[in-house]
């Protein structure tokens, strides 16, 4: 389910949000220029986040949100992965 509408499945979000830390800090193992000011989320501007972590490591925001939901639910065939949508 995906009650924001952000394209990440809600249970990937929430644990995420249980693990942040631990994702936080395999973010800048793989984007070494991002830092925690960068993955500062504020609730209710994603749009503004993402922006900021493509403007940061040069990534399109797809992919971006394609490692989180990986990272998250650890997995690669993630229907909801924006490169697993038709």
């Amino acid at each position: 389910m995906d009650l924001n509408n952000d394209n990440i499945n809600d249970s990937t979000e929430l644990r995420a949000r249980g693990n942040w830390n631990e994702v936080k800090g395999a973010a800048k193992q793989k984007w070494g220029q991002l830092t925690d000011d960068d993955l500062t989320y504020d609730e209710g501007k994603q749009d503004e986040w993402f922006g900021r972590l493509q403007e940061k490591t040069g990534h399109a925001i797809d992919e971006i949100k394609d490692w989180f939901s990986q990272t998250f639910s650890g997995t690669s065939d993630d229907p909801n992965r924006p490169s697993n949508r038709s």
